[in-house]
């Protein structure tokens, strides 16, 4: 387990001039039993490194230099976007990652994608918050240094990193390939980190990161960086309930909320052979859903909308990230048939009719991300079926814009930043 820091040692934020500012930031850390911040988990149930010490001030070094000096112990300088509180607004930041150690890669970031998590967190929807805190867990770039037991990644390579960063190999999720359900695991950002010189891990809206090679995936040539970005979470996230369910041809299934999640739902279960019925509220995308493979899109502007659909799906995933009525869309699915909750309100709180699922017996269950080795499996898929997520490249600068986009459903379907512009 992750040791208590009484402070955070970063770069404050001047209200006067408008800037981060070098200085020690005061910030009582609780335990993790005391606070919900400490474990994505834990979080969902209430919320680095050049080793030659290179500064990081414009382009990065060459990759032979990078590699070569790699396990000096020098923090890695970084910059990035970082909150700095519930306001749901970033600032630029420069913060130092740790040293590249023996297992460790050190990736130069390329692209990094936009979660609708990440403002759920940093906006403390998800409970307290340590603040400066960078977000992002869907990263995309080329490995610049690798730590002297490295074996899977040498520099040059492509690769990726999701929601995870660390954890206890000795646990049996890990062993079993289910890494996010040990009480270890570090997740990608605001999760308490002894390594890290902020006291916490930080994420993707950055140029760089350091990262146990477990945790990074390989980004196949076939598939561009900012396609890949999204499969880190979104990709990943409902590509693992979909195998799980077994999902096959001519299965029915239902997706539920088209947004960066939804729309990669529908994808991946129609190029599994499924038939695929979307429940959307917005008009708008009724086009694009088709377009996506749908048989089906229904609008739901009411939720009698649903009774047509009565007990005919197999199967249903559902990715809205707020309260809405459960038992009226479970009513969609066959008797015994399966439902799984991806989206994540504020507060993880779901208000469910007891009644209303008796009704339908159907079996509802929450999924948590995959493993390591299912989110190599979801890159791999997409890449050799040509499974793309639909993306709108940004700036660093446009990514508060993007953020109010997400939250009032204008997304069209996953804003990738380019991290040059960090």
């Amino acid at each position: 387990m992750c040791k208590q820091h009484d402070h955070v040692i970063g770069k404050a934020y001047d209200h006067d001039t408008n800037k981060l500012v070098q200085g020690d930031i005061e910030q009582e850390i609780k335990t993790p039993t005391e606070s919900v911040s400490y474990s994505r988990r834990k979080l969902l149930q209430s919320t680095a490194t050049l080793g030659a010490g290179i500064a990081l001030t414009g382009a990065l070094p060459t990759l032979a230099s990078a590699s070569a000096m790699a396990g000096s112990r020098v923090n890695v300088k970084s910059k990035g976007y970082a909150a700095i509180d519930t306001s749901g607004k970033l600032h630029p930041w420069e913060f130092e990652r740790r040293p590249v150690g023996d297992d460790d890669v050190l990736i130069e970031i390329k692209y990094a994608s936009i979660c609708h998590s990440d403002i759920h967190q940093m906006k403390g929807h998800w409970g307290p918050q340590k603040y400066p805190q960078v977000p992002g867990h869907e990263i995309v770039g080329v490995v610049t240094a690798v730590g002297k037991k490295v074996s899977k990644f040498k520099v040059g390579d492509r690769a990726g990193v999701g929601c995870m960063v660390d954890s206890n190999s000795d646990c049996e999720s890990f062993q079993q390939g289910e890494e996010q359900y040990c009480p270890d695991t570090v997740f990608t950002y605001g999760y308490p980190q002894e390594s890290s010189p902020t006291g916490i891990s930080q994420g993707g809206y950055s140029n760089n990161i350091v990262v146990k090679e477990h945790f990074a995936v390989h980004i196949p040539s076939h598939i561009s960086f900012q396609d890949a970005a999204p499969l880190l979470c979104a990709g990943i996230t409902t590509y693992s309930p979909l195998m799980k369910f077994n999902l096959g041809k001519g299965d029915k299934v239902g997706v539920v909320g088209i947004g960066g999640l939804g729309h990669l739902a529908i994808k991946i279960a129609v190029a599994k052979g499924a038939d695929v019925y979307a429940f959307t509220t917005s008009p708008s995308k009724v086009n694009d859903i088709l377009e996506f493979g749908a048989k089906e899109a229904v609008v739901v502007d009411d939720v009698s909308k649903l009774a047509n659909y009565r007990g005919k799906l197999d199967y249903v995933i559902c990715t809205i990230p707020y309260q809405y009525d459960v038992a009226a869309y479970a009513s969609v699915v066959k008797p015994h048939g399966t439902y799984t909750q991806v989206g994540m309100p504020e507060k993880f709180e779901l208000n469910i009719s007891a009644i209303g699922l008796s009704i339908s017996r159907v079996n509802f269950n929450v999924s948590l991300i995959g493993g390591m080795r299912e989110t190599q499996e979801v890159v791999n898929f997409c890449a050799d079926n040509k499974v793309f997520p639909n993306v709108q490249i940004i700036k660093a600068e446009d990514i508060s814009r993007a953020w109010e986009d997400v939250v009032n459903k204008r997304a069209r379907y996953r804003y990738v930043i380019d991290a040059s512009t960090f």
